[in-house]
């Protein structure tokens, strides 16, 4: 049987007014028309962006279920939104969206004990007068793995994250520390896989919390002296997800209640996810024995987006907003937007803006106008392999010979500025850096780094070598 979107839409109409109320099915369903079915995706048109939206908020769960009803579970949804207004004079008012395809997360219910105020309790494994209260997730469902473009730059923290979702504290990878500049998809990853996790496993409970947020919970314990309370909290979460442990570093009585709550749940089973701007190596004025358990599981760095990864990133936007941009438009962004995906994003954010609000077209001058400002309000960040290569031809050398094992003291001296430079203008890690110039350790790169600033002071042609190459990589 040949299939059209009018009979599965007829077929899907008749299974959804058997479920919902006659009021309700007038008002959301009846003024909905099939316009094209492709493959296991059946388009609707739907007559505004709010209509589009209480769809998604209060009947995606039967869609979901008319449509696989009658396409299987591949079924997939689009909607064709009428806006009021549009991103181009010359185009219909009508963009495409596609279904999210999930139900809003539901609080989690754990026991706690009812009368707080008493602060002791005299048998550990016996707790009278529970009660089971709610706890928020915190979870962001639109930051999914569905969304979050694979690349060469986060392959192995993206995998690493699935296979932490599929079984929570039962991988290696535990903690999981994902690390890497700012924009690059951390937080994106660490709700990815919160969300990942509380569609598998419902009954688990999920905790997404910033270190500064559980800095000033633990402060305000200590001020009300609930201290152990605190504690007790976080030992009953299952899977516990830190933002920017970095922030955690001087803070001497945070430090020492996260390592036992650390503890404790590593002991019991629970997954720890930490996410931070710097490798374990690089953090400063954290406790060895806590920087020792961050490194207890994996360490996965997401670094900057090569240029097929921005494309596909660029292109995955433009579809969840329901957007068609021109190829050479999008290509031209992703040559000029380096160094984040927060960045990329943002560029098609005020693309869309000033079409829809300036009736402007897309076109490359106005995305030459929009990069060039995000581009200049912009510290330029170079390539570890730009330093390189402008340090190997100033010393008159190839790079094969710069990242060489030579003990040349020329060679050396160079391979030392490359290093200086690396940490000084990129955000690259030490041991990152290392590794890219001639496989050497953070070790390494920490005396070069000493050991240029030691004869920046005292040896005036060195001092030479360091204003010049200054000038050629900071343009």
């Amino acid at each position: 049987m040949n299939y059209t979107a009018e009979s599965v839409w007829t077929d899907c109409l008749s299974f959804i007014k058997d479920n919902i109320k006659p009021q309700a099915y007038k008002t959301w369903f009846e003024p909905i028309k099939p316009v094209k079915l492709s493959g296991e995706a059946l388009t609707i048109q739907v007559p505004s962006k709010f209509f589009y939206e209480w769809l998604e908020e209060h009947y995606i769960k039967l869609l979901r279920v008319a449509l696989v009803r009658q396409l299987g579970n591949d079924a997939k949804l689009i909607y064709d939104v009428k806006m009021e207004n549009n991103y181009s004079s010359n185009r219909p008012q009508i963009v495409k969206i596609p279904s999210s395809n999930r139900d809003p997360l539901k609080p989690q219910k754990v026991t706690v004990p009812l009368d707080s105020s008493k602060r002791e309790l005299r048998n550990p494994f016996i707790i009278p007068g529970l009660q089971k209260v709610k706890i928020e997730s915190q979870l962001n469902p639109n930051y999914s793995f569905a969304n979050f473009v694979e690349g060469d730059s986060n392959r192995l923290a993206r995998s690493a994250g699935m296979a932490v979702a599929n079984k929570p504290g039962g991988t290696s990878f535990n903690p999981l520390l994902i690390y890497g500049g700012v924009g690059l998809g951390k937080t994106h990853l660490s709700h990815a896989i919160g969300v990942d996790i509380k569609d598998k496993y419902p009954d688990k409970t999920v905790l997404y919390i910033s270190s500064e947020k559980f800095t000033q919970q633990f402060i305000d314990s200590v001020k009300s002296n609930t201290r152990n309370d605190f504690i007790h909290f976080y030992q009953m979460i299952d899977v516990l997800i830190i933002d920017d442990v970095q922030f955690l570093s001087g803070k001497a009585g945070t430090q020492d209640v996260f390592f036992h709550i650390f503890n404790h749940l590593h002991q019991n089973g629970k997954q720890v996810i930490l996410t931070s701007d710097k490798a374990p190596v690089d953090m400063q004025d954290i406790e060895q024995r806590l920087l020792s358990r961050f490194k207890w599981g994996l360490s996965a760095e997401l670094q900057a987006p090569d240029y097929e990864t921005r494309i596909s990133i660029l292109q995955n936007k433009l579809f969840r907003d329901g957007v068609e941009m021109q190829e050479e438009i999008i290509e031209y962004i992703a040559k000029n937007i380096k160094s984040n995906v927060r960045e990329l994003e943002g560029v098609i954010i005020s693309m869309i803006a000033q079409a829809s609000f300036n009736r402007r077209e897309f076109s490359i001058e106005l995305a030459k106008q929009i990069v060039d400002k995000f581009v200049k309000n912009t510290k330029k960040e170079v390539s570890i392999d730009y330093i390189q290569k402008e340090v190997s031809k100033y010393f008159d050398m190839d790079v094969a010979t710069l990242q060489s094992k030579t003990r040349k003291r020329h060679i050396v001296q160079a391979r030392q500025l490359a290093m200086f430079f690396a940490k000084r203008l990129t955000k690259t890690s030490l041991a990152s850096i290392g590794n890219q110039i001639g496989q050497r350790d953070h070790a390494t790169v920490l005396h070069a780094c000493k050991t240029v600033d030691n004869l920046t002071e005292t040896d005036k042609q060195f001092k030479k070598y360091v204003d010049d190459l200054t000038k050629k990589l900071t343009f």
